[in-house]
């Protein structure tokens, strides 16, 4: 009976780390940032992207156009970006962006921002 309760209770532990890994990280450094209001009202298909601080940069041999999906290579794996992530505005920041979520069933893409491919 005991080893089902601790079993019960890890288990109801890691059901909140997917949670807690797709928390915004905004630690205040782009405050002073002009585009910062426009980074935080950004959104996708799958909702707010967050901020700046939660944006990754990706260089361009890290994102590709197959076929008419977007891909990312992030730590080594190619993975493909949902049609609903893409982010259809322009791109003021000028860098492609990925906003990715880690879990425990690997990464998804909560938002991604093409830039141009060269």
């Amino acid at each position: 009976m005991s080893k089902s309760l601790i079993a019960l209770g890890f288990a109801a532990s890691l059901t909140g780390l997917p949670l807690q890994w797709a928390m915004a990280r905004d630690d205040g450094r782009y405050a002073g940032s002009p585009l910062k209001a426009w980074f935080d009202s950004l959104r996708s298909g799958r909702g707010p992207c967050c901020s700046v601080a939660d944006g990754i940069a990706i260089a361009d041999p890290d994102w590709e156009l197959q076929g008419s999906h977007y891909r990312v290579r992030l730590d080594g794996e190619w993975i493909v970006v949902p049609d609903d992530a893409v982010i259809t505005e322009p791109n003021r920041a000028g860098h492609t962006m990925v906003w990715p979520i880690k879990g425990t069933l690997g990464t998804s893409i909560r938002c991604f921002m093409p830039g141009d491919l060269s």
